[in-house]
């Protein structure tokens, strides 16, 4: 990928060195992103550690002991078991709450991907974990134990890429997997599961039918695959992005999954200006820029740029602006600071450390602020370096903080509420973390694609939940009584 930061370097030297962003990459440079090259570089390393470690044993999860005993972090450690290396977690304000393996979840491969969750009506929580062979649903108890209750296997072959929204009660699940489809499970059935336990010997984790069980099954991608999904709540649809090949009728873009009826998914159209996208943010625009006020606007992280569409009306969307910035190297996903006033958002980019580009070339993950005040002309006006080395991959911005998934760092929580008075950055403060993948402790961090996939903390209970990729999920709570998080006095509320 060296060749990459070359071409990256030409197009920041020609841009204004007093600008962070930059115009988008053009030529030979940008050719690599349109036809896919610098994607499939991306994935076949994934492939290639997932290999390496898959032959290794670490996927192995059931050598993995569940952990069901609070476990507060002390000292900068949560220490389970019986202390070991791999059974030590370093931490800070963040405690252990439970711990169980893929296995213990009913995966036959593991390999853990993507997770979200739904708080039914009567307050109780579930996670749903995206793993090779399917998706596991979990309930997370008020003590943050969880209790296995089910899973749905995949549509078609198994795959490390599976994704998985909700929508209302209806989990809305895609898959890299050729012929899968976009999967809409009603996570009602979750509410009467009863599982094995003292008062109930027969009760046992049901595993769901892929054609019975399904509300709907949206079919019209163009083979069948799907890198991620994106969900707009508030006007009532969904969003397959990165949907492959790149040569059809959509360029792997934006499809629209109108979800009014999730029995009967229909696509009303779809947006292919900019071709490919990774992920997205769609929202309805609430914020300074009064020409696009109760828009439907999507943030799309389009692998060299930012690209802002206006997607009101789906049959003929439009690009408002494109974007680049200094290091750009893989444009990864993001997230705005504020949902009902959007004047910033934050983005990762997931090749930057692995490429030695611009900010993130010494390893150290590179979160990138923007000033979206002016969706015309977006400003990347400052960053934050994380302390530990790692691949920053998903984020999610609750109440000021950000929830962040660094690969082998783990779980790292940042505050952002100086942003507004101070977009450089500089006021960005880490208030807790929890690193998962002890493996690399020894060594301050490794740059390979290792450790948490996603982590969920919508939660009004506090308890944050952390899919890994080798051993399983977690639930950790933030915990300092000087500044609560979600879940205790003086935060709380919100949601996405």
């Amino acid at each position: 990928m060296k060749l990459l930061s070359t071409f990256v370097a030409v197009a920041i030297a020609a841009s204004c060195a007093a600008a962070k962003e930059v115009a988008p990459l053009t030529g030979e440079a940008a050719a690599r992103y349109r036809s896919g090259e610098v994607h499939m570089e991306l994935m076949d390393s994934k492939i290639r550690t997932h290999n390496r470690f898959r032959a290794a044993g670490a996927y192995a999860s059931q050598q993995y002991p569940p952990i069901t005993r609070y476990t507060p972090c002390r000292n900068g450690k949560a220490v389970t078991g019986k202390g070991t290396a791999n059974e030590t977690f370093a931490c800070s304000n963040v405690d252990l709450g439970y711990f169980l393996s893929h296995a213990d979840l009913g995966s036959a491969t593991g390999e853990g991907s993507s997770l979200w969750g739904w708080t039914a009506p009567n307050g109780r929580e579930f996670g749903i974990v995206g793993q090779a062979d399917g998706a596991a649903f979990v309930e997370v108890l008020k003590d943050g134990s969880l209790e296995y209750l089910g899973r749905l296997p995949q549509q078609s072959v198994t795959s490390i890429w599976r994704e998985i929204r909700v929508y209302k009660h209806y989990a809305i699940i895609g898959s890299e997997a050729l012929g899968h489809g976009v999967q809409i499970f009603d996570l009602r059935k979750l509410l009467d599961i009863k599982t094995k336990s003292r008062w109930n010997p027969k009760g046992a984790p049901k595993t769901f039918s892929t054609t019975t069980d399904l509300t709907g099954l949206f079919n019209a991608l163009p083979v069948g695959r799907v890198h991620n999904i994106v969900v707009n709540e508030e006007v009532g649809y969904a969003v397959a992005v990165g949907a492959q090949p790149r040569n059809s009728s959509c360029a792997a873009g934006l499809i629209f999954i109108d979800l009014k009826d999730p029995s009967k998914p229909t696509t009303p159209g779809c947006a292919s200006q900019d071709g490919y996208v990774h992920d997205a943010q769609c929202l309805i625009y609430r914020g300074p820029d009064k020409r696009y006020t109760g828009k439907d606007i999507c943030y799309g992280y389009n692998e060299d740029t930012l690209t802002i569409y206006d997607v009101t009306n789906k049959k003929n969307t439009t690009v408002i602006s494109r974007t680049s910035y200094e290091g750009a190297s893989y444009t990864h996903q993001g997230w705005v600071l504020d949902k009902d006033w959007q004047e910033y958002l934050i983005t990762d980019d997931e090749l930057d450390e692995m490429d030695g580009a611009g900010p993130g070339k010494d390893g150290f993950p590179v979160s990138f602020i923007w000033d979206i005040k002016d969706l015309q002309n977006p400003k990347q006006t400052g960053l934050y370096k994380s302390k530990t080395k790692s691949i920053d991959h998903n984020q999610y911005v609750i109440d000021d903080w950000v929830y962040q998934s660094n690969y082998g760092a783990g779980l790292r929580i940042l505050d952002l509420s100086s942003v507004k008075k101070d977009p450089t950055g500089k006021g960005i403060k880490e208030v807790g973390f929890f690193d998962i993948y002890p493996e690399d402790d020894a060594v301050g961090g490794v740059v390979d694609f290792v450790g948490t996939w996603a982590s969920y903390g919508f939660f009004e209970s506090g308890w944050i939940l952390i899919n890994t990729i080798e051993r399983g999920l977690f639930s950790v709570k933030y915990n300092n009584p000087q500044k609560p998080g979600r879940g205790g006095k003086g935060k709380g509320g919100g949601g996405w």
